[in-house]
């Protein structure tokens, strides 16, 4: 059995072969910060208990009842839920990080780490655009930890951003050297601290990419016991075969597997997901390490030329438009494009989230079919205008999934919660456009809808698959989890009123019922108000 599989595996037990939790610590007379009289549910699953919870420096130094130690801070924590600080291990939370390093959305609903570099796409490395220097996973840490931001953020490599940078945007199979290129490009990235490599096979340039390519790519991670995390070439009628590649992936790459928001796209696939999950037990009896994750939303949200075929996306945007104007390509591109639109039931179920062009504003938030109906408009024709206004560069939101199917997932033994979503706040340059509210939500909506209110997981469970699954899948051992020595990263909600707020109409909206935050020991957020930032950089342990 490979190491990090049998690692999961006992991951996954704890709750069954551990015993009473072990409530004494390190001793202390004085600490920084105790949490005091709360419910203690710790991230294994294994049942709540009452307990304070001790905090010297970042670390965890005892947990137990009714502890002795004095501090110079105290929480109140009675009738409330003390949890490790959530991991979300499919963010897109750096997209605004360095303009408002508060990361006010991602605090204020527990998250106290995100990785990011998902999809394919990092920000290493990359060139700059006048040739002197580049980005590195380093040199990107190293920003990071300057920055101080609200949470900690840890990196994923993109391998779609290594193709990019190697052989460029052009839909051709790599060289030798080329291919020699990559691979070092993604052993420096995991030296340097990446914790993976995530692939994005429905965007290009990485969905450009070969199997025999992705096995390359991914063959550094075996030795690090790290995951390939992907988000599948397909999500829709071509699912089941996505997912065998991205098996044949991680056997071939002898790595683990981490499949990103998993969902079966448009009614006509609802059905699939069987199917899906007998791919994975029987990947996993195999000894293939394989997990997923999912926001709790019925909607997904990405670029509006992803509605396009990948084909017609070739090179990049002006060879896009060209074949737009082409005669000879133009008519199949409307014809599976209009396909793609009919899977998810019609261009009411596009919304348009986010446009650079100042005319186009008004269509932010809007229903793309309903507006154009306003306008006069043949939907496909304004899609076009829209995207040349703008230069290709349109988000939007497609409402394509089941609830039935988001709540197997979730309670899937492999199933766990990410947001997919980035860093929002109510004003301020992390205001941007109408995105999807899961950015803000999330997490608050698992344990609000899906724990209390329709029971789909307990709150162990939910608590579980928002911090310690989600933390070993990027090989945190020491975050993720409530236990002496830890990292002090800790939520404490109301388990009565936790919701989300945020929805498709206003996503700017923090959740509710989260009492304090603590990253790195420094109390982030507490009763509403923002306090310190204590985020770090968080960087892979070299061997």
């Amino acid at each position: 059995m490979k190491r990090r599989a049998f690692v999961s595996q006992i991951a996954a037990a704890l709750p069954l072969l551990a015993g009473p939790p072990a409530l004494v610590g390190i001793r202390r007379r004085d600490e920084d910060l105790i949490l005091r009289g709360g419910v203690v549910v710790d991230g294994s699953g294994r049942p709540r208990f009452q307990a304070d919870l001790a905090i010297t420096g970042d670390r965890i130094t005892q947990i137990g009842l009714r502890l002795a130690a004095r501090a110079a801070r105290e929480i109140d924590c009675r009738e409330l839920i003390v949890a490790p600080g959530f991991v979300d291990v499919h963010s897109h939370g750096d997209g605004t990080m360095f303009d408002d390093p508060q990361m006010e959305s991602v605090v204020r609903q527990g998250v106290t780490s995100i990785i990011v570099g998902a999809d394919g796409s990092s920000r290493a490395p990359a060139r700059r655009e006048d040739g002197e220097g580049s980005a590195t996973v380093r040199t990107v840490l190293d920003r990071i930890d300057a920055l101080r931001p609200g949470a900690n953020v840890g990196t994923l490599v993109g391998l779609g951003t290594v193709r990019s940078v190697v052989v460029g945007g052009d839909d051709r199979p790599a060289t030798p050297a080329e291919m020699a290129r990559m691979v070092a490009l993604v052993e420096q990235a995991l030296v340097e601290g990446a914790l993976g490599a995530s692939s994005g096979l429905e965007y290009t340039p990485g969905a450009f990419a070969s199997r025999d390519e992705l096995i390359a790519l991914c063959t550094p991670l075996a030795a690090r016991y790290l995951a390939y995390h992907t988000h599948l070439r397909n999500e829709d009628d071509r699912l089941l075969d996505a997912i065998d590649e991205s098996i044949a992936v991680a056997r071939g790459a002898g790595c683990g597997l981490q499949i990103a928001h998993l969902k079966t796209q448009g009614p006509r696939n609802w059905a699939r997901l069987d199917a899906v999950f007998a791919r994975v037990d029987e990947a996993r009896a195999a000894g293939v390490d394989i997990a997923f994750d999912r926001y709790p939303y019925l909607a997904y949200q990405t670029g509006l030329t992803n509605l396009f075929p990948v084909w017609s996306r070739d090179g990049g945007t002006p060879q896009f438009f060209a074949r737009l104007d082409d005669p000879a390509t133009a008519a199949r591109i409307r014809t599976e494009t209009l396909d793609k639109v009919a899977l998810i039931g019609g261009w009411d179920n596009v919304q348009i989230t986010s446009v650079g062009a100042a005319g186009d504003k008004p269509s932010e938030g809007q229903r793309l079919g309903a507006f154009a109906t306003r306008l006069a408009q043949d939907p496909y024709a304004f899609t076009l205008a829209l995207l040349r206004r703008n230069n290709g560069s349109v988000g939007m939101i497609g409402f394509a999934m089941s609830e039935a199917n988001l709540e197997r997932i979730l309670q899937h033994d492999w199933g766990m919660v990410a947001s997919d979503g980035g860093s929002l706040a109510v004003s301020g340059p992390a205001r941007r456009g109408v995105p999807h509210p899961r950015g803000a939500g999330s997490f608050a909506r698992v344990l609000g809808r899906y724990v209390r209110e329709r029971k789909t997981l307990t709150l162990e469970q939910g608590v579980r698959k928002c911090s310690a699954l989600p933390a070993s899948r990027v090989g945190m051992t020491d975050r993720g989890w409530l236990r002496v020595g830890a990292f002090a990263d800790v939520t404490v909600f109301d388990a009565d009123r936790v919701i989300d707020r945020a929805d498709f109409t206003n996503p700017f909206q923090y959740a509710e019922g989260f009492k304090a935050t603590v990253v790195n020991g420094g109390v982030s957020f507490l009763d509403g108000e923002r306090f310190a930032r204590t985020g770090r950089a968080l960087r892979r342990r070299v061997e």
